[in-house]
């Protein structure tokens, strides 16, 4: 299927060399981390990329900034104190400003070529639908919505015949060598992880690490939530359930391995034996740059790998008891219904309790569990469910996290 989309769309840029109109983009979540990667990328390349529409949650001068920067049409900010400040910051610069959740899914609903969803969590659940239900392609950056509403959202994209491009490395990487003509032939695919700053670290330390550690990630640069992801391995128990549901394979099928230096970024092997990778330097900016170039490729600022001084890579097996996560992803993912749901929602309210210094570290794993043996499953059918469910989720882990800290290690 992939195949075709990619011969089709070379025959039309073969034809239409030179001529090409620029991509119109739209950047739902710019002010993150993901999404200032995109904007440093859309400023390298202004003839070949117009802004549609930058989101933000409640940051309007940083928000003001890159759009004013990046010559947006539209500014919104899902707060809707923010919107006086907003529109002053861009009073004078043509740009329309707007503010709410109805304006952030208005904007991913905007003319536009490419959608970038890198809102974080949930919320930017329904943004990205509205993308998919217009038919866009959409850039996915944001795992948890295929972890919480997998099969809504993927049975969505068939219906109203949108493109998915993963933009998670792991996925981007995986997509690149996933042969999808011959899918039966995959019989593995290998998740990298790096292990994250307490790969080597026992649990008594790790009861014991504070936020400032957590986010401080040995490779990457990324957000704090999704820092602490890394740190609990969770950001890779979610990634074999994204896995699941953008790749022809069964769950057992997925496997994680830890390769701390974070240059192979995923692989595919075959049947026959042969394993595919992708290899590049721990930089967004390389899979960004890759789906808003799709099916072609574009220049990226991301340093090169040189192969002659890049030492030894290692690889090993994730230690499931020292990162429960691991664990309770997969359970959740083998339940089905409800449990993907929950197993989200717990996670987001755990780590941000953690981050406020409520909770400590090995409490999040802990939270989670305890919001899945309470909820337990059923099946997931609509969209009004997803919602339904996230909230029981999170006020069972909002009563979790009150009880404070009781991990020992």
């Amino acid at each position: 299927m992939v195949t075709g989309q990619i011969r089709t769309s070379l025959a039309v840029r073969q034809a239409t060399e030179g001529a090409r109109a620029p991509r119109r983009v739209s950047v739902l979540g710019a002010t993150g981390s993901v999404g200032r990667s995109t904007a440093d990328l859309l400023m390298r390349d202004r003839a070949g990329f117009a802004v549609e529409a930058l989101t933000a949650n409640r940051n309007a001068e940083q928000l003001a900034e890159m759009a004013r920067a990046l010559g947006a049409r539209l500014a919104v900010v899902a707060d809707d104190s923010q919107y006086a400040a907003l529109k002053a910051a861009l009073s004078g610069s043509g740009i329309e400003a707007a503010a709410g959740e109805a304006a952030v899914i208005e904007a991913a609903m905007r003319p536009s070529d490419i959608v970038l969803a890198a809102i974080v969590g949930a919320a930017g659940l329904e943004s990205t639908l509205a993308a998919v239900r217009r038919g866009a392609t959409v850039a996915l950056a944001n795992k948890e919505i295929l972890v919480c509403a997998g099969a809504i959202v993927m049975a969505e994209v068939r219906r109203h015949g949108a493109t998915l491009l993963p933009v998670d490395s792991e996925h981007c990487a995986i997509f690149q060598v996933f042969d999808f003509d011959q899918a039966e032939r995959v019989s593995r695919i290998l998740l990298t992880a790096s292990g994250g700053p307490f790969r080597t670290m026992d649990r008594w330390a790790m009861a014991k690490v504070t936020p400032a550690q957590a986010v401080a990630h040995p490779n990457w640069s990324m957000g704090a939530k999704i820092s602490v992801d890394s740190a609990t391995m969770m950001n890779k128990g979610l990634e074999v359930i994204e896995a699941h549901h953008l790749f022809p394979v069964e769950e057992e099928k997925i496997e994680i391995v830890v390769h701390p230096q974070s240059v192979i970024h995923s692989m595919v092997e075959y049947v026959d034996g042969s394993v595919l990778a992708q290899l590049g330097s721990p930089d967004m900016r390389t899979p960004i740059a890759y789906a808003l170039a799709w099916p072609e490729r574009m220049p990226a600022p991301s340093a090169r790998l040189d192969f002659q001084t890049l030492g030894n890579l290692t690889f090993e097996p994730p230690d499931p008891q020292r990162f429960p996560a691991l664990r309770l992803a997969r359970q959740a993912l083998r339940a089905g219904g409800i449990a993907p749901t929950v197993l989200n929602a717990a996670n987001e309210v755990a780590v941000a309790a953690f981050l406020e210094g409520e909770v400590g570290f090995l409490d999040i794993a802990r939270i989670v569990e305890e919001s899945l043996n309470v909820l337990g499953s059923e099946p997931l059918a609509t969209l009004d469910q997803v919602r339904v469910v996230d909230e029981r989720a999170r006020a069972v882990a909002r009563d979790l996290a009150r009880r404070g800290r009781v991990s020992v290690g």
